[in-house]
């Protein structure tokens, strides 16, 4: 047990400094530091100073935090990974045989840089009959998992000075991906109180002549809350009165609904179809994470742009992945039976984590509609000492105690845009959540809550 501790105390160290120096590193200005190369005829210079585009962009934590979970438990010690967004399930039978088909049967070469006709074509219909928009194959691209969809539609869109408007809590790579296109982040702070639901209201004070994109993803990651349609009419009509502004759908999460809630899918909305670039995927509702597969459906002049980025950088998608993708496809509405069992699970997770979270003394928490993370208050707990720990200030410091003393693995709200809360995926078991909520709950027991003035 000594031994145990002993190691676990040291990888958790050597993680936290290392962290806080690479942060520490991409946050200055531009590194100019140079090194002297010496080889058996003379000493040269090397320059090694990175791009100011490449120092602006910051670390992801779910990343850190995910890759510190799996070192400790490879270590042996027995901590519970709640932070990445991962579903427990195994792919879907006949999605999986689908891709072993595809490899038995010699599709193992390149697809054209868009994606196959026949992939194209199958999203283009799932499009028409679950979100009511219509798309020809022209006007999708199928890339390597929507976070590449997403990257490549902020850069083929935005030039250096946009602004690109993001609601918090957002997911991490959002502001980062805009900053790589040399675009300004605009981040809306939104309310507990109001289900981190962004305000009209507050959407149009924001917005200026540079506001290039308005970046929506319902359900949400981190929050789990769902934009109801009215809302989002509301959202579309300050949009219209903006020319130059467009709107990236990010719609991952739209099959991992919990009723009484309903997805809306923003092109539909009248006047919007033109000005909105859905992004999608079958990593999430398809528990595909490993397949690497997403696509982007929009007007043909901004699907076009993508892919010339994509026919330079990584080309088509898998050949493989894409193959399964069809299958996925061809479960029946929504994914049929398959996707309906998943999200039969994660509400029952879910159901449990918020009775349980909310029976905590100065916790507060809403409850998701979908996706599979619960967005936890937990700032009352700011300004307490742990003993053998020190003071927790923050939602990092929040996480760290818990990593150290319960052994759970989550994610600081500082990572989302939101200090006062903590990230939990329950994209696993409801035993391992179970678990997890005993250790947490422990965990907090000593901390003394600092009296409010």
């Amino acid at each position: 047990m000594m031994l145990e501790s002993t190691l676990y105390s040291v990888v958790l160290t050597v993680w936290f400094y290392r962290y806080v120096e690479s942060t520490r590193q991409v946050e200055s200005h531009r590194l100019s530091a140079v090194v002297k190369a010496v080889n058996n005829v003379d000493q040269s210079a090397v320059d090694i100073s990175l791009s100011p585009r490449v120092n602006s962009v910051k670390p992801s934590k779910t990343v850190a935090i995910s890759d510190l979970a799996t070192a400790l438990a490879q270590s042996g010690i027995p901590v519970i990974k709640l932070a990445a967004g991962e579903p427990d399930f195994d792919t879907p039978a006949a999605i999986a045989e689908a891709g072993i088909n595809a490899i038995r049967e010699g599709y193992t070469r390149y697809t054209p840089n868009a994606g196959s006709l026949e992939v194209r074509e199958a999203i283009c219909h799932k499009l028409k009959e679950e979100n009511g928009i219509s798309y020809t194959p022209d006007q999708i691209l199928v890339s390597n998992g929507a976070k590449q969809s997403i990257v490549q539609a902020v850069l083929a869109v935005c030039s250096p000075g946009d602004e690109v408007i993001i609601p918090a809590p957002f997911w991490v790579s959002y502001p980062e991906m805009a900053r790589l296109a040399d675009a300004t982040p605009v981040i809306l702070s939104t309310k507990i109180e109001e289900n981190f639901l962004l305000d009209p209201k507050v959407l149009q004070s924001s917005l200026t002549e540079k506001s290039r994109l308005l970046i929506l993803c319902s359900p949400s990651n981190p929050t789990g809350s769902v934009y109801p349609k009215k809302l989002l009419e509301e959202i579309a009509q300050i949009v219209a009165r903006h020319p130059r502004l467009l709107v990236l759908s990010d719609e991952i999460y739209e099959h991992i609904m919990y009723a009484p809630a309903t997805h809306t899918s923003f092109a539909s909305l009248p006047g919007m179809w033109e000005r909105t670039l859905t992004v999608n995927g079958f990593s999430k509702a398809f528990a595909m994470t490993g397949w690497r597969l997403g696509y982007l459906a929009g007007p043909k002049h901004f699907v076009a742009a993508c892919g010339k980025i994509q026919s330079q950088s990584t080309s088509g998608a898998s050949s493989i992945a894409q193959k399964a993708a069809v299958a996925a496809l061809g479960l029946g509405y929504a994914g049929g039976e398959e996707v309906a069992v998943m999200v039969k699970a994660f509400r029952e997770r879910r159901d449990f984590l918020v009775q349980s979270f909310g029976k905590l003394e100065g916790v507060k928490i809403t409850e998701p509609q979908g996706a599979f993370y619960l967005f936890i208050d937990f700032s009352a707990y700011y300004g307490s000492e742990a003993e053998g720990f020190g003071k927790i200030e923050d939602s990092e410091s929040l996480c760290r105690y818990l990593l150290d003393k319960g052994q759970v693995a989550a994610v600081p709200g500082s990572a989302f845009g939101d200090d006062s809360c903590i990230r939990i995926s329950y994209a696993t078991s409801l035993t391992t959540l179970q678990a997890a909520f005993e250790r947490i709950k422990k965990a907090l027991v000593p901390l003394k809550r600092p009296a409010r003035v």
